[in-house]
């Protein structure tokens, strides 16, 4: 059943406008009777209806809340460094899948892609896109936020990890022999995770050392160098595993 969210609390009755609305007229050809599942700004899902159309709005009426939360019971941050258009599309298309709750686009010596302003505006717009079409389609009770894109230097200045939740902030790093993420995770029981995934051709000496600085744990995924992609997807599967909701 076609998942939406809804900017506002849900009510007996709804409106939806913009481009769900669009979809669900134009390209789904609803008719009044069939039913949607809406999630809104609080997480909270429900059955919906179809009632009545006009020309940029849907009416929907309520049928049924559902108790229906999928959420990972911990934050999960994933920050990627800029891969090829394809390869960044797939990272942020089977992180929402796997549960992350922010998405941060870091741009890092050896990144292959470069964006002027006016090129990583789009980018932010397009993985955004694609960030909220996996959460419908995976069932998700909340929207990721794909962050614009910054400086290796910049991102590291900020305070991703540190809030009131306990956190760990862990970075993929090929030279790293001795601490695997698994290990690491068995020995820390934050509540929320920051996962740092290099570019293809990994973070230089410099930057490593930097975010050790900052606060990093590198970690090993393995005995085996693992393209960009793939160590995206294998640490925030490991991370989901042994601190989430994956395999339960």
């Amino acid at each position: 059943m076609r998942r939406l969210f809804y900017k506002g609390i849900l009510a007996d009755t709804i409106e939806i406008c913009g481009a769900d609305a669009h979809h669900l007229m134009h390209v789904m050809r609803a008719k009044p009777g069939q039913e949607v599942i809406v999630v809104d700004d609080e997480n909270q899902v429900a059955r919906m209806e179809m009632t009545a159309f006009s020309p940029d709005t849907v009416t929907m009426k309520l049928v049924e809340r559902l108790d229906a939360d999928t959420e990972s019971p911990i934050r999960l941050v994933l920050a990627v460094c800029l891969l090829k258009a394809d390869k960044m599309d797939f990272v942020v298309q089977k992180a929402v899948e796997l549960g992350v709750n922010c998405i941060v686009p870091v741009a890092s010596h050896n990144c292959v892609v470069r964006y002027d302003s006016k090129k990583a505006v789009q980018r932010q717009q397009r993985w955004q896109k694609i960030a909220d079409e996996a959460a419908k389609q995976c069932g998700r009770t909340a929207l990721v936020k794909v962050m614009p894109i910054e400086p290796l230097q910049q991102f590291l200045c900020h305070a991703w990890y540190e809030d009131d939740m306990d956190s760990e902030f862990l970075f993929c790093y090929e030279n790293e022999q001795n601490v695997s993420m698994r290990e690491c995770l068995q020995r820390t029981t934050s509540e929320r995770y920051l996962l740092l995934i290099g570019p293809e051709g990994g973070f230089t000496l410099e930057e490593a050392e930097t975010i050790v600085k900052a606060g990093g744990q590198s970690v090993t995924l393995g005995p085996r160098i693992l393209r960009a992609e793939t160590a995206a997807v294998a640490g925030l599967s490991i991370v989901q595993y042994e601190k989430g909701d994956l395999g339960s």
